[in-house]
């Protein structure tokens, strides 16, 4: 029987150290999923790769599993797609379940890489597994994309490619016009200088839904063969003869700098094309027509061409053929009335235009000078008539790279192709979301099977991206029109975009704090903070209901319901949560405490002393001031001497005491009510204030040695630091961390200051803001014992030692 115990005894111990450590390896990983959510790749990088490597054994083959494909994500984020393939890999291996996603993610990472057979072998993997496991709701409350499943596309490889290039298609009433020429005169070089054996002319199909099919490539990565029963239209519009020859018809150098290099512009090379079923024999010349747009009723064309007009070609001051765009009107089936835009010049190129729906906006791509990279996009408005001086579209869209073929579909929304971002290619299709025609909200990188590991660009569509065409050279390195049709709802989950901001000032507001409640069982809450600019991007499970509770420190909690029942769109949706300052109503104030005071208790009573929290002293010359919330009745008292204060209370009410000094920190006190009819009360309430340079140690915030992650000991002392934040919303205060003397000094610094950091972050993590709190590692440049290099302590001793305290540094 002693036996038995002794044996159950060292089993429960056992599984109490075991249970520890599975705490503590739960925690990191809440951690790493926190920087993840916060979008922090670089920081969650480093945490999960700290936690797959440091306590990897503490870890249980599910969380293993999921580290992992959230190490990969993050890779993933930062265009590293090598190491991405990796963990998805690893993943997948610790993966008990069999988790479809996780497989369609590794086989779309596979693709990214060009390992096209083992994507393929992965994709089969994926349908298997997926026809294998129930419908399950999407996961509430996502920060990233791996709540949401893959949005799937069907492409279509047209039968209009050849072995030339064909690229830039553009809507013209129930056809697309595009632009075509042999191989080498394709305008998106990505390797070489450029330059080819054919000019470029803009291609006219009347019906693209009778556009023929040459090959079909599945949602799944499997391609197949079409079954095409259209009827090919027998009409050749645009099938005309070159303009007729003038005397400049020489050859020029029509690109941005002597080539069609992606990296150097939006150039055509300068070579003959001799191909039928040209577009227009007026916008057609012997130089190159590049991408096109048209207004709606299709009575305006505005398009791209070399530096050619009137049968004269002109030159920059390099000796350089440049490229500008051109609008023409259709009178009788012809183009005529062929202008410059105002804003062409013989010294930069403009190109690849689109117009907004209601054609007041003209978006464009150019490489004047003020620009941010090697092209950049630019919209021009019209003004009774006129275009204005283009205006550049901004960092949030141009990048040091070259920005190229903007659309905009009917929603506003813009879409361009970059190789400036991270992406899967050189050249990528991003997705811009507008808040009007010149601001830009977001932009997003459309994920494969649009991008590829090669170039793609030009892509056009519907306001819903339910389908449309886009260009590529991810076959055999020729440019070739693809159409698209999306197969899946464009959100796996509802994308929701909320803004917290100050309801006074309309001024957004960082670090908010908001905890997601969803309805239904089995559903945790979730707690997400908003970034710097007040906004924060979560995707909800559809058809379900949910609170959202706001909190920040100096600021009274909001709470708002939002519902996604009934929502059938495919649109994101947004919210605006506002959040209010306490306000001190000043109905009636009385400057002398009560006569009574002193005197026998007839009516209940608060009594104490203000003092201050470094020295425990009483301080002269508060301002206490005591709100009955019953009638918003305000009295006043200012402390003596002696620091104290006193004030009758009326039963039946709440009240709010504050306390406040000029360079002291308010201190604001909740009175809960007295009961009415009860026997009079007196109570205490000694009221503690901070002043600049205060010091306070927190108690019980140790770390293990040369580590800075917080022990899980430490949560309950930092909710401590959190309530006083908040209880002073004005505090701006300094985190101090102290290291023991072992080891080398400049490291225990350095040590010392990732353990500042990881407490700020804690705090950050609890809804107060990052611009209230600086960092400094001390080292072991402050002992508190006589434990230094030497001296033989104790590990407790040395404890003490690895400690943390916050100054005051400033009261607003």
């Amino acid at each position: 029987m002693g036996k038995n115990r002794i044996l159950w005894i060292l089993g429960g111990l056992l599984w109490l150290s075991c249970s520890t450590a599975w705490a503590q390896a739960d925690s990191l990983l809440q951690q790493a999923d926190r920087l993840l959510n916060y979008k922090a790749y670089g920081r969650a990088i480093e945490a999960y790769s700290e936690l797959l490597t440091e306590h990897a054994e503490q870890l249980t083959v599910s969380q293993k599993s999921t580290a992992q494909n959230r190490l990969a994500f993050a890779y993933q984020q930062v265009g590293d797609n090598q190491k991405a393939e990796r963990y998805y890999r690893e993943s997948i291996d610790n993966d008990t379940e069999g988790n479809p996603q996780q497989i369609l993610q590794y086989a779309q990472t596979l693709a990214s890489n060009g390992k096209f057979p083992e994507a393929q072998r992965q994709y089969e993997r994926y349908l298997q597994a997926k026809d294998k496991q129930p419908v399950r709701p999407t996961a509430t409350g996502s920060l990233t994309n791996k709540g949401k499943d893959a949005v799937r596309y069907r492409l279509e490889y047209l039968a209009l490619n050849s072995k030339g290039a064909e690229f830039s298609p553009a809507f013209y009433r129930d056809g697309l016009v595009y632009v075509a020429g042999r191989k080498g005169g394709s305008a998106i070089e990505t390797t070489g200088s450029g330059g080819g054996s054919g000019y470029l002319d803009l291609f006219y199909v009347p019906n693209r839904n009778n556009l023929k099919v040459g090959s079909i490539i599945n949602a799944d990565g499997s391609t197949s063969k079409p079954s095409d029963t259209r009827v090919k239209t027998k009409n050749k519009l645009g099938d005309d003869e070159y303009s007729r020859p003038t005397a400049n018809d020489s050859r020029t150098v029509p690109n941005f700098y002597e080539g069609i290099n992606i990296s150097e512009g939006l150039g055509y090379d300068d070579q003959h094309v001799n191909l039928a079923q040209r577009f227009s024999r007026t916008i057609n010349t012997k130089y190159h027509e590049g991408p096109a747009t048209f207004s709606r009723d299709g009575s305006r064309i505005i398009f791209t061409r070399n530096n050619y007009n009137n049968g004269r070609a002109n030159k920059s001051a390099e000796g350089v053929n440049k490229l500008k765009l051109y609008t023409a009107t259709q009178q009788n089936g012809s183009w005529v009335n062929i202008e410059e835009l105002p804003f062409n010049s013989d010294e930069y190129s403009v190109g690849h235009p689109t117009l907004s729906r209601d054609e007041q906006f003209l978006y464009f791509a150019s490489d004047m000078p003020g620009g941010l990279g090697g092209t950049d996009l630019y919209v021009s408005q019209n003004k009774n008539g006129k275009w204005t001086r283009p205006v550049n579209l901004g960092s949030t869209i141009n990048t040091k790279g070259n920005e190229l073929f903007p659309f905009v579909d009917d929603a506003g929304n813009l879409y361009f192709s970059s190789d400036g971002r991270k992406g899967l290619g050189a050249l990528d299709i991003f997705f811009a979301n507008m808040s009007n025609s010149v601001t830009v909200q977001a932009v997003e990188h459309l994920d494969a099977p649009i991008n590829s590991a090669e170039d793609d660009f030009s892509l056009i569509t519907d306001s819903d991206r339910r389908g449309g065409y886009f260009s590529s050279n991810r076959r055999e390195g020729s440019d070739d029109i693809y159409r698209f049709v999306r197969e899946s709802s464009l959100f796996g989950c509802r994308d929701l975009t909320i803004r917290l901001y100050d309801t006074n000032t309309q001024q957004p507001l960082d670090s908010v704090s908001v905890l997601i409640k969803s309805h239904g069982e089995g559903r945790p809450d979730r707690t997400v903070l908003s970034d710097e600019n007040g906004v924060l991007q979560i995707c909800l499970e559809g058809d379900n209901a949910f609170i959202f509770q706001a909190s920040r420190d100096g600021y009274i909690n909001s709470t708002v319901g939002f519902t996604t029942h009934s929502l059938t769109d495919d649109q994101p949706s947004r919210l605006e949560i506002g959040l209010i300052k306490p306000t001190i109503e000043m109905d009636t104030i009385a400057t002398i405490a009560p006569e009574n005071s002193t005197g026998p208790l007839t009516q209940s009573r608060i009594r104490g002393v203000v003092i201050g929290a470094r020295d425990r002293r009483p301080i002269q010359g508060v301002t206490v001031r005591l709100r009955n919330e019953c009638d918003r009745s305000q009295r006043e008292y200012v402390t003596g001497p002696d620091g104290r204060y006193v004030f009758d209370l009326i039963e039946g009410c709440d009240y709010t005491l504050v306390a406040s000094k000029p360079a002291f920190g308010t201190n604001t006190n909740r009175i809960k009510r007295l009961p009415k009819k009860t026997k009079p009360k007196e109570m205490s309430a000694d009221l503690r204030m901070l002043s600049v340079g205060d010091v306070v140690t927190i108690d019980n915030i140790y770390y293990d040695l040369d580590r800075y992650s917080l022990r899980t000991d430490a949560a309950r002392e930092l909710d401590k630091v959190v309530a006083t934040m908040r209880k002073y919303p004005s505090l701006i205060i300094e985190i101090r961390s102290h290291t023991d003397s072992r080891g080398d000094a400049e490291h225990n610094k350095a040590l010392s200051l990732q353990r500042a950091k990881a407490v700020a972050n804690y705090l950050v993590s609890k809804g107060i803001s990052r611009k209230r709190m600086a960092t400094i590692g001390m080292g072991e440049s402050q002992l508190v014992n006589n434990c230094t290099d030497g001296v033989i302590c104790t590990d407790a001793e040395h404890q003490r030692n690895r400690r943390t305290e916050f100054k005051v540094v400033e009261i607003k």
